[in-house]
């Protein structure tokens, strides 16, 4: 056996290729699909599950398994855990009259539905009919769909048939009802069966998540004309001079904080809107779908009504750019107008600066004079008490001519030794 240093990651990430995968569907069957849209609520996800096999008496999940697939009977249990929803998926194969009427869920404990964590998002009712079943689109319309006018098309290069109105239909054991899918299986058995329930189960779960961010866009839309407006209203007193600059500058501070926030509020919304959008458009490549007469095939009917609700999510996500990108510029602006005012007070302050310096030059050399004067006093009364001391002493000194002598000596003397000590000082 080699020995080699093996990444850690290495087995994971060679089993992501067999992640969540489809499970083989023969007809006819029945199927549910329930989404749960959940907030930092893994625990309770995987403790939900956990609990549902205990009483089914199926195997519990490994931890950490992300994906689950259990068999009870006929009933199969497939679980998915993502980063904000947990999906469940529940085959009930074998004949049926009526698909929509006893589903699935009937098979699975009622207390524990509800108390499933998290908050509903898609919950989907699916029937696989053999080809022997295939009926006319409306018919199919009828019987099942209330007469609403159906999406559908023929899936995986013609082996079967789905067909979908996209509507919440009365249900008991939910309120708000749920979705509906029938699929005609002419010749694409049941591997095949299960990959396009899955890619189906999995556009209308994908596009109702794309679909979150489109109330904030538009919660944002009204927060962007609001800002907007009022960036204009400060924008035109810039250029009008009117308000204190400082004043203004503040107001535009506080714009950029509100339009950061904006940013901070949605940005993963509709980051993430963006990337179930592509998934969608994904899925329903891998359907291989051709037109049926008289029916809008699920890629055109995404386009017309799917695209324009992620246009408006791009456009409000254009819309913050631009927002920011003008508050930048303003900015910047006033700022420049503020640092020249700046610039002009502080100038006009150095040169008020010069003016009192060069005044004190001159009061200091006013004073040095006097200095002198005083200085030179004191030096000629000191020398005239050494005369007198002197002439007392028995010398024979003229102590007025002397001092009147002394005079400019001491003042000359004063003089220079005080400019020796200023240019000291100086350097």
């Amino acid at each position: 056996m080699i020995s080699l240093h093996t990444h850690p990651l290495r087995r994971s990430l060679n089993d992501e290729a067999h992640a969540r995968p489809p499970v083989a569907i023969p007809s006819p069957a029945r199927l549910t699909t329930l989404t749960l849209f959940f907030d930092d609520a893994e625990l309770e996800q995987r403790a939900a599950m956990q609990d549902l096999a205990s009483r089914l008496g199926l195997p519990q999940p490994e931890p950490g398994q992300v994906h689950y697939t259990g068999v009870a009977g006929d009933l199969t249990v497939r679980w998915a855990l993502h980063t904000e929803f947990a999906r469940y998926s529940f085959v009930l194969s074998g004949d049926f009259v009526e698909p929509f009427e006893r589903t699935p869920l009937d098979r699975l404990p009622g207390d524990w539905l509800g108390r499933l964590p998290g908050e509903l998002m898609v919950a989907t009712h699916a029937v696989l009919l053999p080809a022997d079943q295939e009926a006319p689109a409306a018919e199919i319309a009828q019987r099942w769909f209330g007469g609403h006018d159906l999406i559908g098309a023929e899936i995986g290069d013609g082996n079967g048939v789905a067909y979908t109105d996209l509507r919440l239909h009365p249900d008991p054991r939910l309120a708000e009802g749920f979705s509906r899918f029938v699929l005609i299986d002419r010749d694409m058995g049941p591997s095949q069966s299960g990959r396009m329930v899955q890619r189906l189960f999995e556009m209308e779960t994908y596009r109702l998540l794309a679909l979150l961010a489109l109330p904030e866009a538009k919660r944002q839309m009204r927060e962007l004309d609001r800002l907007g407006t009022l960036l204009r209203r400060v924008t035109l007193r810039m250029a009008q001079q009117q308000g204190h600059d400082a004043s203004m500058l503040d107001e535009l501070t506080d714009l950029s904080a509100q339009g950061e926030q904006l940013i901070a509020q949605s940005q993963y919304r509709f980051a993430a809107a963006r990337a179930y959008y592509q998934l969608v458009g994904r899925r329903i490549d891998e359907l291989r779908e051709r037109r049926l007469s008289g029916l809008q095939p699920f890629h055109e009917f995404m386009e017309r009504r799917l695209g324009p609700a992620m246009e408006t999510c791009a456009t409000a996500v254009r819309r913050q750019e631009r927002l920011m990108t003008r508050l930048q510029r303003s900015t910047a602006l006033l700022r420049t107008r503020v640092e020249v005012v700046h610039e002009e007070q502080n100038r006009a302050l150095l040169a008020s600066m010069d003016r009192r310096a060069a005044l004190q030059l001159r009061l200091q050399e006013t004073v040095e004079g006097l200095s002198v004067g005083v200085l030179t006093y004191y030096a000629v009364g000191l020398l005239g008490y050494l005369f007198k001391a002197g002439k007392a002493a028995g010398l024979h000194l003229n102590v007025e001519l002397l001092t009147g002598l002394a005079i400019p000596l001491v003042a000359l003397t004063v003089w220079l030794g005080m400019r020796r000590v200023k240019r000291g000082l100086q350097h």
